[in-house]
């Protein structure tokens, strides 16, 4: 599976250090466009078609595995070393657009608004291609748990700053000032870039160790990563299901929009960052395999749970919120796991692809489960919708574990 890569020793500390600041660097731009803006542009009284339309955000992160092989293969300027020449004109672009928001008006110069989030999108994606190759490379497998778990909790760190933070400061001094605010914070999260290791050169670039060139063909050729796609596109399909309604559930369950955004917040946030730690404790305990088999069966628990709660008239409010927790701190954890097999299962010569596209599979299914849910929602009721998403995390997580049993090499070291 992972072949065994030539590259400088360092304590784990370092690795980790760059690590938890590169995605903290990317999650910050992104979680502002997709989670702060929308809120900004609403109280600006900017329509909600246009809000709406900030969705089609998210196709680069779909898609983003086409241009994968292209970032695994290039260097851009050799002196900067193979991923941090990707990863540093990357932020810097968002950093710059980021600066262009502040000097434009949020209610009235929309087109350029879009331009700039565009660029973010497409930007943070590429970034985050270069990252994952990044922390491919440079992980052992004994450290994969905990690197896995960095960067959840590194995405929730980006979550806060990005969006609890910015409404925060955008609530007391404004637009521009928010802006400023939000370039600054990414410039500083960026500053691991510094402490980086070198990884391998890219397969271009003329030397010896080259080998064939980065391609999804290339993936799609070796059998031994194939039941690792079907895992990926199998082992969430029922997430969004259940996801996607949770909010508008919460709702129409008479909880106030206040405690609602707490809960999806600030408080969401800091369950994310227990629940990375929690699975990488357990990923190093019990196993990778033992612990993906345990959250999905927690996970088909908790959608049993909410299929409950929906059935009943009445839910005390408390429940509903640690439903909603328990929710979100197995997503994080299970992040974590199939982060550490996705890289256990990537080549040697071309893990960004590799990991890319194994990660674009399983956000396919997930938003493919999120855009049915609504209509099921309507046609059967959240009881109804949440029971079969219930039945649909049971079969999947039985398939998949059968699918890639405890002796599968992507679990080696792990």
């Amino acid at each position: 599976m992972t072949g065994a890569r030539t590259r400088p020793e360092a304590p784990p500390l370092r690795r980790y250090l760059s690590l938890a600041g590169l995605y903290v660097a990317q999650a910050i731009p992104i979680y502002l466009i997709i989670a702060a803006l929308p809120a900004i542009f609403r109280e600006q009284g900017v329509s909600r078609s246009f809000i709406g339309a900030i969705a089609l955000l998210f196709l680069p992160w779909i898609l983003k595995f086409l241009w994968a092989p292209l970032v695994d293969r290039t260097t851009l300027w050799r002196r900067l070393g193979r991923r941090r020449s990707w990863i540093l004109p990357m932020q810097a672009l968002n950093i710059v657009m980021i600066l262009i928001l502040s000097q434009v008006s949020p209610a009235e110069d929309l087109a350029v608004i879009m331009a700039v989030m565009v660029v973010v999108a497409f930007a943070a994606s590429t970034q985050d291609i270069a990252t994952d190759g990044y922390a491919v490379e440079v992980l052992r497998a004994s450290e994969r748990a905990y690197g896995n778990a960095i960067q959840g909790g590194s995405v929730a760190v980006g979550v806060v700053l990005g969006s609890g933070l910015a409404l925060f400061i955008y609530d007391q001094v404004g637009w521009q000032a928010t802006m400023l605010s939000v370039a600054g914070l990414a410039t500083l999260a960026a500053l691991p870039l510094a402490v980086m290791e070198s990884g391998p050169a890219a397969a271009d670039d003329g030397s010896p160790a080259a080998g064939p060139r980065p391609s999804l063909l290339a993936f799609l050729r070796r059998r031994e990563v194939l039941p690792v796609l079907a895992f990926a596109l199998t082992y969430r399909c029922s997430e969004g299901l259940v996801k996607a309604m949770e909010q508008p559930f919460l709702v129409d369950k008479q909880l106030s929009l206040s405690l609602i955004g707490l809960t999806s917040g600030v408080s969401a946030a800091t369950v994310g960052l227990l629940g990375s730690a929690l699975a990488a404790l357990i990923i190093r305990k019990a196993g990778l395999f033992a612990c993906l088999y345990g959250l999905g069966l927690a996970r088909t628990l908790c959608f049993a749970l909410f299929a409950l709660a929906a059935f009943l008239p009445a839910v005390p409010a408390a429940a509903l919120v640690a439903l909603a927790g328990l929710n979100t701190i197995i997503r994080y954890m299970e992040i974590v796991g199939l982060y550490s097999l996705y890289m256990g299962a990537c080549s040697s010569r071309q893990p960004a692809t590799d990991f890319t596209l194994l990660s674009c599979a399983q956000l396919l299914v997930y938003m493919a489960g999120s855009l049915v849910s609504g209509v099921l929602a309507d046609w059967i009721g959240y009881g109804a919708l949440f029971a079969l998403a219930t039945l649909l995390s049971l079969a999947a997580i039985l398939f998949c574990m059968r699918l890639i049993p405890r002796r599968h090499p992507a679990y080696a070291g792990v």
